[in-house]
């Protein structure tokens, strides 16, 4: 469902992601993980289009992402919540959704009920109203979630579809994540949140300095996840900062 072979992204001389191959299968929940700057926010966009890559393929339910081709079909079969959650500041949680919706031609009683599920399951009922500046940073980010699956896709990207969630949204999406997987959709998403990773991930991917340095099933994994993270993405320290707490 999702694939990319050699997949490489240069800015300038420097190799943001180098040559990496992986294969996401249907109905999966995907974990791309990896420390800032490792270059996962990169990697999406290079499989969602919003990137063309320097070299390598991608594709995404059969269809060639890399190359350009069938957008308007690529657009459908996905569902993306991006870095920067792409919302307007001046319309509202149920404006985002309306507008979203008529962009993938939707019929208004489709966009109507389907809005309404949303809402009512995302717990963004009472602020449908609420303009997107007026916003927590966890109602922006479940209203950009709310948009990538209004139209139903059979695959969905996601950039940290936990962070800036109170702990019972946090859950309600990892349930919701688990429920669309089961149902055939294939699931890629990032996070620092190791706990949720390993309550909704099926597989695991891990990226340092743009390379991939972990493809395994979650089940397979020779440690707990924690133990395995910072042994190969994450280097410890403990620098002396002798001033810091000292008194005058």
């Amino acid at each position: 469902m999702i694939a990319c072979s050699g997949l490489t992204r240069r800015f300038g001389e420097k190799v943001v992601v180098g040559a990496i191959s992986f294969e996401v299968a249907p109905g999966s929940v995907c974990a791309l993980l990896g420390p800032n700057g490792a270059g996962k926010s990169t990697t999406l966009k290079l499989l969602t289009g919003a990137l063309r890559p320097s070299s390598g393929s991608v594709t995404v339910a059969g269809l060639d992402v890399a190359q350009g081709q069938n957008t308007s079909a690529l657009k459908r079969c996905m569902g993306v919540l991006p870095e920067g959650l792409g919302l307007f500041d001046q319309l509202s949680v149920e404006e985002h959704l309306n507008l979203s919706g008529a962009m993938y031609g939707l019929a208004k009683h489709e966009i109507r009920q389907r809005t309404d599920q949303l809402l009512a399951l995302l717990s963004l009922e009472e602020g449908r109203h609420a303009l997107s500046s007026q916003c927590s940073q966890g109602m922006r980010k479940k209203t950009a979630l709310a948009m990538a699956l209004l139209h139903n896709p059979e695959v969905l990207f996601l950039d940290e579809p936990f962070e800036g969630l109170d702990p019972y949204s946090a859950e309600s999406v990892g349930d919701l994540l688990g429920s669309l997987a089961e149902r055939g959709k294939t699931i890629l998403f990032t996070s620092h949140s190791l706990g949720h990773v390993e309550r909704v991930a099926s597989h695991c991917l891990l990226l340092q300095h743009g390379a991939l340095v972990l493809d395994a099933p979650m089940e397979s994994l020779p440690s707990d996840l924690r133990s395995l993270y910072f042994e190969l993405a994450e280097t410890s320290q403990s620098p002396e900062l002798p001033w810091l707490g000292s008194r005058p």
